[in-house]
Parts: C-alpha cells; sequence; structure tokens
C-alpha cells in the first residue's frame, strides 16, 4: 500500500446520509453505503473540516444542525483557535474548526481540509503497521499524535490515542461493534490492528461509480 485513496461511511440509510453530506459539503471526501451491523457508543474515528476563519466555522455548523446534526460541543474560541463538534444523523463525529480567532473576510460556507482522525490503542504500533505497508510520515508527535503523507487523497489520515479522540469530540470513550468505515487504499484488503478495515480499489472507482 502506498496511497490513501478515499473513505466510505457505512450508514443505515444512504439517500439520508448522502443528503446530509451534501447539505455540510462533504460529498466529495467521503462515499456512503448500506450497513446494518450493531455499533454503540463511540465508533472510534472522527472528521476534522478545516475552515479558514471562524465565520466559515460557524457557518458550517449551522449548515449541519439544519441538514439534521446534533450538537457535541458548542463553537467557542480557545487558545488554538475556534471550532465545535457535531454528531451527524448517521453517528459520524464531525470536529470543525479554525486556526484562526477572527474573521478576515466575507464569511463562506467553504471546507478547506478534511482529515480521517482514527482513534487507536497504541499510536506508535499503529504508525509502523501503516508504514510497513507503505504510507509516508509528514508529522509525528510520539505516541500523541501522526498524520501520513497522502497526495492521492482529498482527505488527510492521522492517528490519536482513542481515548484522547473521544475526550477531544465530547463523547465517552466505550463502544462496540462496527466502526461504520471502510478505508480505501491502492492494496488491501485487509484490517489494521484497531480492527479499521481497508479495502482495495483504483483511484478512478470512486469518479465511476459517481
Amino acid at each position: 500500500m502506498t496511497s490513501f485513496e478515499s473513505i466510505t461511511l457505512e450508514v443505515s440509510d444512504p439517500t439520508a446520509a448522502d443528503a446530509f453530506y451534501q447539505a455540510v459539503g462533504l460529498s466529495p471526501y467521503v462515499d456512503v453505503r448500506a450497513c446494518d451491523a450493531p455499533t454503540t457508543g463511540f465508533r472510534g474515528f472522527a472528521l476534522s473540516l478545516v475552515a479558514a476563519q471562524p465565520g466559515n466555522v460557524d457557518a458550517l455548523i449551522g449548515a449541519a444542525l439544519d441538514a439534521g446534526a446534533t450538537t457535541l460541543k458548542p463553537a467557542t474560541k480557545s487558545f488554538w483557535g475556534y471550532g465545535g463538534v457535531v454528531r451527524a444523523p448517521d453517528g459520524t463525529i464531525c470536529k470543525i474548526a479554525s486556526s484562526a480567532k477572527k474573521d478576515t473576510g466575507p464569511v463562506a460556507r467553504q471546507i478547506d481540509q478534511v482529515a480521517l482522525l482514527l482513534g487507536v490503542a497504541d499510536v506508535k504500533a499503529s504508525k509502523r503497521f501503516y508504514v510497513e505497508r507503505g504510507l509516508a510520515v509528514a508529522k509525528s508527535f510520539g505516541g500523541k499524535y501522526v498524520e501520513f503523507a497522502t497526495p492521492s487523497s482529498a482527505v488527510t489520515l492521522a492517528l490519536y490515542p482513542r481515548r484522547a479522540l473521544a475526550k477531544d469530540t465530547g463523547v465517552p470513550e466505550e463502544g462496540t461493534g462496527s466502526h461504520r468505515l471502510a478505508i480505501t487504499g491502492a492494496t488491501g484488503p485487509f484490517t489494521d490492528p484497531d480492527g479499521y478495515a481497508w479495502e482495495a480499489r483504483s483511484a478512478m472507482s470512486r469518479s465511476a461509480d459517481s
């Protein structure tokens, strides 16, 4: 495996989920498909949506709430910037934030970057697992955070400690069952140490499916 290409969220109602992600502006970044596998609590992952300024964060959160999301953490200022967390109707957690603390231009409902944050039991071990399968590391902070270089994907892939990710997104760490997530790479299929499933699909398949 030398690349990370796309993510597929497994949902009970693909039509409703697709409508939500279209409304928020995430449809270019994620696919959805039907799955009724039982899941309770924290699924172990989150989507990070980065915006240019606080007004854009509010616009994206507003669009998400209008489309049926619920608030996990209200948008607020912090030492690192401004942001909040919502849960999509299908259960996916979306962290929407900006490193800026003040607006510097017209407000727009625009996503500048999307990252798939995987909560893992051992960041260093999971890092080794992915490096051994061909992914290059872009950033690494010991056992706290790893970000991979994923130039072929519109979405960045990163690792967090599971407990830290749950705390950061405002949910209890406990959860059982399917992650409701499939990740597509240049090779596969395989399952990583934390149960995240990877599938093989060519880079052209997503555009052919859409």
